[in-house]
């Protein structure tokens, strides 16, 4: 049973030597001194598909070339270190081969771009910002995740602090665990310490964390004391008023970089506790638990090695809710089962257990962190900084422009090989996976690039389909039907703008059969209604129909109107379809695919009907 202090313990872990940062250091001495006795492989699936850190070190030590591509299949979540009888630490081993592979230059870190992109954002003079109040000795360091996700969460947790602890300071920063992980220690040691050489020379010795990554990191790499936000939280009551639910069973889910904080992970459960709730014994907790899939970024480059880990977890809670304190956890774990932050109990406990809890998604992540740090600009503060300093040869940000660019180049470059019939078709861009990483780069212009992309479409004759169905994957089914809708009816607009005003002679030219003369005399007669019919039943095809209806007397307003109202519905059934592809691709039947299928039969049935109609005289045709 753990036991929470009765006052706040700064955690400090005093810097030592570390054998990792010593050439093969780690190496040598897994190769020494481990027995062989399988402990770890019993809890590892990595280790259990590749054998014990021992023979791995002796193979490493013949041939190093494949030791150091199989270290990023690793988590480093410390889980064998934690179960280890003569106390080895076979992570420190992987992140000694992952730097050894960046120095050689021999790793190929393509698949990370998503996660170092959102790394750099938050590192960046656009994202970053710090607010040090007269007198300030302590700041408030939320981390990247906890601001997209939650930024209500983050504020009321400053005020909580401030009430607490009155002049606390608040810093919107990243602590670059990614490039750590990943082995780019020379970038990490750089970014990482001139922030903390940074706030001690502004009198800062404090760091509150609410994210178990940025804590490890914090207190495995400065000389600042560290502490949880949660440790903070645990003194006080909880709540008045007794939980007004059946059910009040939970598990508990450390993150695996918290295994060895005990007084966090003794918090964590004296606030849940005061939260009336009952926590239910799991086989993944404190020192012995497990990775939700995440961690060191496995699942870039070994997806199912990742889904192992957090299936195992989704499987140990039993449908129980899962309270963790780690905001990419709730991420990761996100439609695998039910996750809550401890944050959305502490300041909203019956929406958090009814998992109505407001949690965000990229891009919107990205626009909740400049909201963020814009509230955070107005709050008085003897001490403020965007941060400038970049290290490395990619310092700065390109411009937008250049992004957007860059972007609708890549989009139609995987229409074209789409089109080709070339690779792997549509798995080779419409991957959840490789989609996200997409947004996460992008940022706030994931949306802009996505209706650029669909805009400029249409006038190319590229066909809209991959990309609608994309929309649904990378934004969901809200925001996708709004984004391709929008984008969609912008492409129509331009395609007609073009046929009307740049090549109308030509078009004439080529639009002269019969059909192409009704849809002319039909829009005459009927303006708008044709333009309806036709966008809900196929009889043109579609980029085409965009620059013939531009050769016809219709109002470009009316055009517009119609053609969005036209499309609207088969918009809503594709996009809501491709929002479940994810699911569907993990074997889950969700609700949203139901709907989509539903929907998509509906939208495929218009055409029949029309003809059948036409054919027993009950639908007059407008052309």
């Amino acid at each position: 049973m753990f036991k929470c202090p009765d006052t706040v313990v700064p955690v400090s872990v005093p810097a030592g030597p570390d054998i990792s940062r010593e050439s093969g250091a780690a190496s040598r001495r897994i190769h020494s001194a481990c027995t062989r006795c399988r402990a770890c492989v019993k809890h590892c699936r990595f280790l259990s598909a590749h054998g014990t850190p021992g023979r791995l070190a002796r193979d490493h030590e013949a041939d190093s070339s494949p030791g150091l591509e199989l270290a990023f299949e690793c988590s480093l979540c410390g889980l064998c270190t934690a179960v280890c009888p003569v106390g080895l630490s076979p992570p420190d081993m992987f992140l000694e081969w992952r730097r050894q592979a960046v120095d050689s230059g021999t790793a190929d870190l393509s698949a990370y771009n998503g996660i170092l992109g959102y790394e750099k954002k938050g590192c960046s003079s656009r994202f970053s910002f710090y607010s040090l109040p007269a007198g300030c000795t302590t700041v408030f360091f939320p981390g990247c995740t906890l601001t997209g996700t939650r930024p209500e969460i983050t504020s009321a947790t400053l005020a909580y602090l401030d009430k607490k602890m009155p002049g606390t300071g608040m810093v919107l920063d990243c602590c670059t665990k990614p490039s750590l992980d990943l082995g780019q220690q020379e970038f990490f040691d750089a970014m990482f310490f001139e922030m903390t050489e940074f706030l001690e020379k502004n009198g800062i010795t404090t760091i509150i964390t609410a994210c178990p990554s940025c804590h490890k990191v914090f207190s495995d790499h400065s000389p600042l004391n560290v502490m949880s936000v949660y440790q903070i939280l645990a003194q006080d009551a909880g709540p008045e008023k007794p939980l007004q639910t059946g059910n009040r069973d939970v598990v508990i889910q450390d993150p695996c970089q918290a295994r060895d904080n005990i007084p966090t992970l003794a918090a964590v459960r004296e606030i849940v506790r005061r939260q009336d709730l009952n926590i239910l014994p799991s086989a993944f907790s404190g020192k012995k638990t497990l990775c939700c899939g995440e961690g060191g970024f496995t699942g870039c480059t070994a997806p199912d090695m990742a889904n192992s880990w957090s299936e195992k977890r989704v499987a140990d809670a039993k449908g129980t809710p899962a309270v963790t304190y780690c905001a990419g956890c709730v991420n990761f774990m996100s439609g695998k089962g039910k996750s809550v932050h401890v944050l959305d109990l502490v300041f909203d406990r019956e929406k958090a257990l009814a998992g109505k809890a407001r949690s965000a998604r990229a891009p919107f992540t990205y626009l909740n962190r400049l909201r963020l740090k814009k509230t955070l600009k107005a709050r008085p503060a003897a001490v403020t900084r965007e941060r400038e300093f970049f290290h490395g040869k990619n310092a700065g940000n390109p411009l937008p422009v250049k992004r957007l660019m860059a972007a609708a180049l890549v989009l139609a470059a995987m229409t074209g090989i789409h089109l080709s019939g070339l690779g792997r078709s549509w798995a080779l861009y419409l991957d959840p996976a490789t989609l996200a990483g997409t947004v996460d780069r992008l940022g706030i212009w994931a949306p802009v690039v996505y209706m650029l992309a669909y805009t400029l479409a249409p006038a190319l004759m590229l066909p809209g389909l991959p990309l609608s169905v994309a929309g649904g994957i990378l934004f969901g089914p809200f925001w996708g039907v709004v984004y391709t809708i929008f984008g969609a009816t912008a492409g129509a607009g331009m395609a007609f703008l073009i046929a009307r005003y740049v090549s109308a002679g030509f078009l004439e030219s080529r639009l002269n059969r019969p059909a192409w003369q009704r849809l002319y005399k039909g829009v005459e007669k009927n303006g708008w209604k044709v333009v309806v019919v036709t966008r809900l039943v196929p009889l043109f095809p579609f980029n085409l129909l965009n620059y013939a209806l531009g050769l016809t007397p219709i109002r470009f307003s009316h055009y517009m109107a119609a053609t969005f109202l036209g499309m609207l519905p088969a918009c809503i059934a594709l996009v809501v379809f491709s929002s479940a592809i994810p699911d569907l691709l993990r074997g889950n039947l969700s609700t949203a695919l139901m709907l989509g299928v539903a929907l998509l039969a509906l939208t495929g049935a218009a055409p029949l009907v029309y003809k059948k109609g036409r054919a027993r005289g009950r639908i007059k045709p407008p052309l």
